[in-house]
């Protein structure tokens, strides 16, 4: 039986090298650019799988020490997800410090992309919050380690229907433990971020009846969702106060935190956000304590990385959403080995990619 350690937050976040070493990255890349002003970071987590897979998000974040920590633990989160989802990938992630809006250009892009190349294809860049298929265009222009491309050009286009669909798998495997049912219907759900992602989870929520509320930073977006599917919007910090039965964040991490769960109402948290739990080792056993399933983040979430990696295979969308649908298979069964064994869903989840990743080393390792 493989040992798991459960990782915590650094608390250290002066030390760069100390934030590297608390994860076990095999290489982090630091790329700056005085011309285009990009500012970025590529972590390359684990690569016994195969290169490592994982999209760049582009995201003004409040200090360079804050996008070492958020690139650190998304790409630890990449290498799992593609483990549990029985993909011969690795985990990567990348962040460009900045506001998506304002400081992306052409010449940022294809400069970033420069950076990828000269990673020898060890690393796979896709999209994620803050860019779209059009900046993997640009990124394409100097690298063939690219993936999500528009379908224009062979590639896959969005993921982010795939990942919500994958999501929405989740809850329905987490409403089937903890209802007896996987119906949703009628059911209360909150929706924390209606982007890519999260407004397609909604358009999923809106055909089985459920009552939808949502919230996010922008109006019009939240306009747009509310407008097209009949729900409900609440702000930004009301959304932890809701009496419902399902909380689904699909912003970013860290929001079940010491704060949020003493206000949390709800019995299932199944949301497509990387990183929810702002510590494992913590919220991972206080959710147990508080009576409520949570469907493990980077297991419910894997459409978009199933889907990009199809494309990596020959790109056949059918083969892509049958593949995420097993999803819902994975959640119970996890569901089922957190209660065996007295650890928390996430824990077991972790337990199950780490025993794929070292099975598989020693295969490697066997000449």
């Amino acid at each position: 039986m493989v040992e798991i350690k459960e990782v915590e937050l650094k608390k250290d976040t002066s030390s760069i090298f100390g934030q590297i070493s608390e994860y076990n990255h095999e290489k982090v890349v630091f790329c700056h650019d005085h011309e285009t002003g990009l500012k970025a970071i590529i972590g390359i987590h684990n690569t016994v799988l195969g290169p490592a897979l994982g999209g760049t998000r582009m995201w003004s974040y409040a200090s360079d020490a804050e996008a070492l920590n958020d690139v650190l633990r998304l790409s630890r989160g990449m290498t799992y997800k593609a483990a549990i989802s029985g993909l011969n990938l690795g985990g990567g992630k990348a962040v460009i410090i900045g506001d998506a809006k304002k400081d992306k250009s052409e010449a940022l892009m294809r400069r970033y992309g420069r950076f990828v190349k000269n990673l020898n294809g060890a690393y796979i860049t896709a999209e994620d919050v803050g860019t779209t298929t059009k900046d993997m265009e640009y990124i394409k222009m100097e690298t063939d380690h690219v993936a999500g491309l528009p379908e224009s050009m062979g590639g896959s286009g969005d993921p982010s229907p795939v990942t919500a669909y994958g999501t929405y798998m989740g809850m329905k495997a987490a409403a089937k433990k903890a209802y007896g049912s996987d119906s949703l219907e009628g059911k209360k759900i909150s929706v924390q971020g209606v982007g890519h992602v999260g407004g397609y989870l909604v358009e999923l929520l809106a055909k089985e009846n459920a009552q939808i509320f949502i919230t996010d930073i922008y109006e019009d977006r939240l306009r747009e969702i509310s407008n097209k599917y009949g729900a409900k919007v609440v702000g930004m910090d009301e959304i932890y106060d809701l009496d419902v039965d399902i909380y689904s964040p699909c912003a970013l991490g860290a929001t079940i935190n010491d704060s949020t769960l003493a206000r949390l109402k709800c019995q299932i948290i199944a949301g497509s956000a990387n990183n929810q739990l702002k510590d494992e080792s913590v919220h991972g056993p206080a959710l147990i304590e508080r009576g409520i399933y949570y469907a493990p983040d980077f297991l419910i979430n894997a459409g978009g990385l199933i889907n990009v990696y199809s494309e990596l295979q020959g790109y056949n969308r059918e083969s892509a959403y049958g593949q995420t649908e097993r999803i819902y298979g994975y959640t119970l069964d996890i569901f089922e080995l957190a209660e065996k064994e007295g650890i928390h869903t996430q824990l077991a989840a972790t337990k199950l990619a780490e025993q794929r990743i070292q099975s598989i080393g020693k295969v490697h390792s066997t000449y």
